[in-house]
């Protein structure tokens, strides 16, 4: 605002001192004073000049021959360039004579005629007290300007400001682990989007916060519950307190936990690298219906065991894809639906083309899933049965997998179910992965 203000200063008192409006000025004065000494009686003359004295400038009246007949109190020098432009002029018109732009004073000539005689006037003007008077005004101005605009400015940044701390010291909460942190704004300028964004995202870090504690709380029960049991076990077997017949039994049950300590630990890298970046994705063009075939074949054992009827109703499909990624796929929905199908029952598994995409349906007429569960089913560690009976197995992160592989190939997946009645999960493949 001071160099502004310093600028404009500047700038305004040269422009004040080359104003052509205020030259026009002196010479409309100049002019006045010639009609004025024309129009007085030759011997009233010096009378008038002597009354033009009290005026804030000097006049001179010279004959055609540079001689000088009358003058004010205050002499100045008139030279004959000057004498020379008022004496050949053939109109009557005031001319301003050559100065310095950075003078604070004016010399104009005008040619008079007195009893019918040529005379040539000169009237000096000089506006030095004007001047000052006008920076005094101008220097008063531009301090009144800076001190009314430093109080705005004072004022608004304020305004800025404050909001911009608030947000420093709640990033600063976010920082120390206070995810709760929460900022109000009425604002609806850039300021107020700044705050919504950073409400927005504290909101999003609070929830990947209880994701995590969640994920940890999880991942510390599964792992809890196999290692109590192998810890227990094989403290029994050690102190000879299970007798050796029964040895065969405890080892199993050791041998069962470990499996499932396997299977987690597997899931959990496999999600790791589905979450990153740099999980190696090698699409391939294949028949999807061959590779749905292989999978109940794989999981014959499961399904026989159970006593359970597999019903294929397949067409040839070629899709474009990662082959392992989706054979994982189907092998968790199907040992989903071997696993929470009723003995002797069966599973559907219907595929079909369109032309627009590719539709397999895995069902299952088992127990079913509530439907305020559906919504929570790809969660991580997401299980149905809340107490998380050992009798089925499972850690919560086969449907994670799923869903995250059918995002990475931009397809979808949908949950149906009733309880009692069953579930049904259906995959849809657009075409133009072929």
């Amino acid at each position: 605002m001071i160099i502004s203000l310093l600028t404009s200063y500047s700038i305004t008192t040269l422009f004040f001192h080359n104003e052509v409006i205020f030259d026009e000025e002196i010479v409309k004065v100049s002019e006045g004073i010639a009609d004025l000494v024309e129009l007085t009686e030759p011997d009233k003359v010096p009378d008038v000049i002597k009354t033009l004295n009290t005026f804030p400038f000097e006049l001179k009246i010279m004959s055609n021959d540079g001689e000088t007949l009358i003058q004010t109190n205050i002499s100045f020098t008139i030279t004959s360039t000057e004498f020379n432009i008022v004496k050949n002029q053939v109109e009557k018109t005031a001319s301003i004579m050559p100065h310095d732009k950075r003078e604070a004073t004016r010399t104009i000539g005008v040619p008079i005629t007195i009893d019918n005689q040529s005379y040539a006037m000169f009237i000096r003007i000089d506006y030095e007290e004007e001047m000052h008077s006008f920076k005094k005004v101008m220097i008063f101005l531009l301090g009144l300007v800076l001190f009314i605009g430093s109080l705005l400015i004072l004022l608004a940044s304020r305004h800025l400001v404050n909001p911009i701390k608030k947000l420093t010291f709640a990033a600063k909460e976010i920082a120390k682990g206070n995810f709760a942190v929460r900022l109000n704004s009425k604002n609806k300028d850039e300021v107020g989007e700044l705050i919504n964004s950073f409400n927005h995202m504290a909101a999003e870090v609070e929830k990947i916060d209880k994701m995590r504690e969640n994920f940890v709380s999880s991942v510390s029960h599964e792992i809890q519950s196999p290692l109590t049991s192998i810890k227990g076990f094989t403290k029994a077997i050690r102190d000879e307190v299970v007798p050796k017949q029964n040895q065969k039994e405890y080892l199993d049950i050791i041998y069962q936990e470990t499996e499932r300590l396997s299977r987690l630990s597997e899931n959990l890298l496999r999600l790791a690298s589905l979450d990153s970046e740099h999980h190696p994705y090698h699409p391939t063009v294949y028949r999807l219906d061959e590779q749905i075939r292989r999978t109940v074949l794989a999981t014959e054992p499961l399904w026989k065991q159970r006593n359970l009827t597999i019903e294929l109703d397949i067409t040839s499909i070629e899709i474009e894809a990662d082959q392992d990624l989706f054979e994982q796929v189907w092998l968790n929905l199907l040992t989903n639906a071997i696993k929470y199908s009723h003995d002797n029952g069966r599973i559907i598994v219907e595929a079909e083309k369109t032309e627009t995409q590719s539709v397999i349906k895995i069902k299952d007429f088992g127990k079913g899933i509530p439907q305020a569960e559906i919504p929570h089913l790809f969660k991580r560690f997401y299980k149905v049965d809340k107490a998380r009976r050992s009798s089925i197995e499972g850690n919560g992160l086969g449907l994670s997998i799923v869903k995250k592989i059918v995002n990475i190939h931009k397809c979808t997946i949908d949950v149906s179910s009733k309880e009692g009645i069953g579930s049904t999960f259906t995959i849809t493949i657009p075409n133009h992965l072929k």
